[in-house]
């Protein structure tokens, strides 16, 4: 069984026991969140719409973290303007501990 969930404006396809890194989550470390499902696969057969209402993916906060920098150089040829800036992009670590269905 495999789930679609959606946070952070993007979408991932989650399986139980799995951990992944989304967009930064206001939520501390160790604690447990509920996800909204906008797909459900079970044995071959595909869940969605209002056969997924109530249906949630359960998460567990494993860390708050950075990625690593990215550096970003912009120049223009011939004008001596130069432009050096890094980015790091925060993220949270969550491990899926249960696939709930309605």
């Amino acid at each position: 069984m495999y789930a679609v969930i959606e946070t952070g404006g993007k979408q991932y396809k989650v399986s139980k026991d799995e951990s992944l890194k989304v967009e930064k989550l206001s939520v501390a470390g160790g604690e447990k969140i509920k996800l909204g499902v906008v797909m459900l696969v079970d044995d071959g057969k595909v869940l969605v719409g209002k056969d997924v209402d109530g249906a949630y993916v359960e998460a567990e906060v494993l860390e708050q973290n950075k990625e690593k920098k990215v550096i970003v150089y912009k120049y223009k040829a011939k004008k001596n303007e130069r432009k050096r800036q890094g980015h790091r992009q925060p993220y949270t670590l969550i491990k899926v501990t249960d696939i709930v269905k309605a």
